[in-house]
């Protein structure tokens, strides 16, 4: 079997990822739209996560959050996004880089996929952590701006738990990566 020098499975992981990036921007600049909504599970200890020490204490490897009714001031930017979720009725800021997440559904189309996250074997941090630390001199990437409150999702409270790893709906169909290796 010939090597892949190519590396098509990381190439693949990025675009995937780059999907995940541009809906989440299209929802920060203007709302969920119809019955549109996000489960987005990460590596709870990936680096550059930040999150509460209880819900990292609570999800030691890796959680799942919901993007439907009760999230505010969403941002993104290249490397990450960044949102405002309740955890026991308190709310906190969370910041998850792209290449921490796992999966991505949306169960209203149903549409979903699995990732791997992606850490460099040299320092345990993601390649675009090393690279901006190498070549950013300054106090480091720009803030996101945060979104307005117009854009901000307006449905109604919900009792999903953000804290709770969410479950895929019904006939959900996520695709894994592995599917396009050669075996």
């Amino acid at each position: 079997m010939a090597t892949d020098l190519i590396r098509y499975d990381l190439l693949v992981q990025d675009a995937l990822r780059s999907v995940v990036r541009k809906v989440l921007a299209d929802a920060a600049r203007n709302g969920l739209l119809g019955d549109h909504h996000f489960n987005i599970a990460f590596k709870t200890h990936a680096p550059g996560v930040v999150a509460p020490a209880a819900v990292k204490q609570r999800f030691p490897d890796e959680m799942s959050i919901i993007l439907q009714h009760e999230f505010w001031d969403l941002a993104v930017t290249q490397d990450a996004f960044e949102v405002s979720l309740n955890f026991s009725r308190k709310p906190e800021r969370l910041i998850v880089p792209f290449d921490s997440i796992t999966g991505f559904t949306d169960p209203s189309v149903p549409f979903g996929f699995k990732l791997e996250p992606r850490v460099s074997e040299t320092t345990g941090r993601p390649p675009a952590v090393e690279e901006e630390k190498a070549t950013t001199p300054g106090p480091g990437p720009a803030k996101p701006t945060p979104v307005k409150p117009a854009a901000r999702a307006a449905a109604p409270k919900s009792a999903q738990n953000p804290e709770k790893p969410a479950e895929p709906a019904g006939e959900t169909k996520v695709v894994s990566i592995d599917a396009f290796r050669k075996k």
